[in-house]
């Protein structure tokens, strides 16, 4: 069975593997550090891995993983940016962007980016970029990082089970199929209910 197989690699790979995915990611990396968390958490809802562990040690990785991120952001991200050069007109607009959300907004961005793909990848740089207060990057990074490796950790760990029951009925594939035609059926609604209002 494929999810067999994961949890196998998981399993075997164990903590440093996580640690070192979820860290690369909040560094900036376009890693699966979410994917990793969500396979360490039924790893542990099988047995073979500690829940707790699994949310220490994702919650550090993620902490120390975007604090470097805000250093080589408020380190060379800035001058990155203002640099002429190619696309100078574009990095100035992110600059114009950037400045007046992460003053007004920074916290915010920082502690809900955990949970949106893009921007937890790109949160801890573009804020050391926008010049936000480190101390209050760190109270907030490490407050969604807690909230996001325990949520993600736990929701993976009491579903774990589910997951696995769904997986041995109807296979990998078949879930991915249906989630398909799921979000087609979704998209498919919406595109009707806009040309609907439009008339």
């Amino acid at each position: 069975m494929v999810l067999a197989s994961i949890l196998s690699v998981t399993q075997n790979l164990g903590y440093p593997v996580l640690m070192l995915v979820v860290a690369m990611e909040a560094l900036g990396v376009p890693l699966p550090g979410e994917t990793a968390v969500i396979f360490a958490g039924i790893a542990a809802s099988a047995g073979r891995l500690s829940i707790v562990l699994v949310i220490v040690l994702a919650s550090l990785a993620a902490i120390v993983g975007d604090n470097v991120g805000f250093q080589i952001g408020r380190r060379g991200g800035r001058a990155l940016l203002e640099r002429p050069g190619r696309f100078y007109e574009e990095r100035q607009r992110v600059i114009a962007l950037g400045d007046p959300f992460f003053e007004r907004h920074g916290p915010k961005a920082v502690f809900f980016g955990r949970w949106i793909t893009g921007l937890r990848v790109w949160a801890s740089w573009l804020a050391g970029a926008s010049d936000m207060p480190w101390r209050s990057f760190l109270l907030w990074n490490a407050l969604g990082g807690i909230g996001w490796a325990t949520s993600v950790s736990l929701a993976a760990y009491y579903g774990g089970k589910g997951v696995e029951n769904v997986l041995s009925q109807v296979g990998l594939y078949g879930l991915i199929i249906g989630g398909m035609l799921a979000a087609i059926a979704g998209a498919l609604y919406w595109r009707h209910r806009r040309s609907r209002r439009a008339d």
